[in-house]
């Protein structure tokens, strides 16, 4: 079985639903990350609210290819793991590419395969992808274009739990910047708090 995340229509900038885009859900005292490249704001990507808390993506869009963004230890990317509780929508920079053009809900839908690519590939010919596009999956196991670069918890060293695949969007214009064609892949380590994003293409 493979829970695919699915696009479900336009959704408000702060909604506490699954979402890609709009603006971060954060805890008292969080400063928006910044890229340890080029020093500026990183552009959200996704709130994604699971069973062991808010994992909440970032990646930066300023200079894009320049900054390493599709690794989970350069600086180029950040991921949190939330508590699901006591967010509020987070002051959002006023400089740099921090924002996708359009705010995208996620549900998700059970399909009987065990991979992604085949379970996406029967979403197709059941006829559902034209109104509802498949946009990544939801736990089990990632699906990786390139080989597996599953990371350790930069506090624990154990190797992280899969979290999400993401498409790049529905849109090109509105669209997440996985290399072209690439998907991003959540990752947490839940009894450290932690979580960590990278991309391949």
């Amino acid at each position: 079985m493979t829970t695919l995340l699915i696009y479900d229509g336009a959704i408000a900038d702060d909604a506490p639903e699954r979402r890609t885009g709009g603006v971060p859900l954060v805890p008292d005292g969080f400063s928006w990350p910044l890229c340890r490249e080029c020093g500026g704001a990183m552009q959200f990507l996704a709130h994604l609210p699971g069973e062991e808390g808010v994992v909440s993506v970032f990646m930066c869009q300023n200079d894009p290819g320049l900054c390493e963004e599709w690794s989970p230890t350069d600086g180029g990317n950040r991921a949190y793991l939330f508590p699901r509780e006591g967010l509020a929508p987070a002051a959002v920079p006023p400089e740099g590419e921090t924002s996708l053009g359009a705010v995208s809900a996620l549900r998700t839908e059970s399909v009987e395969e065990q991979d992604y690519f085949d379970a996406t590939q029967a979403w197709v010919a059941a006829g559902r992808e034209n109104e509802s596009p498949v946009l990544g999956t939801l736990g089990g196991e990632p699906y990786w274009i390139q080989d597996d670069e599953t990371p350790n918890c930069p506090s624990c060293s154990r190797r992280m739990d899969f979290a999400a695949m993401l498409e790049e969007g529905r849109d090109h214009n509105t669209s997440a910047n996985f290399g072209g064609g690439g998907c991003g892949y959540a990752f947490t380590c839940a009894p450290c708090s932690e979580a960590a994003f990278l991309w391949q293409c």
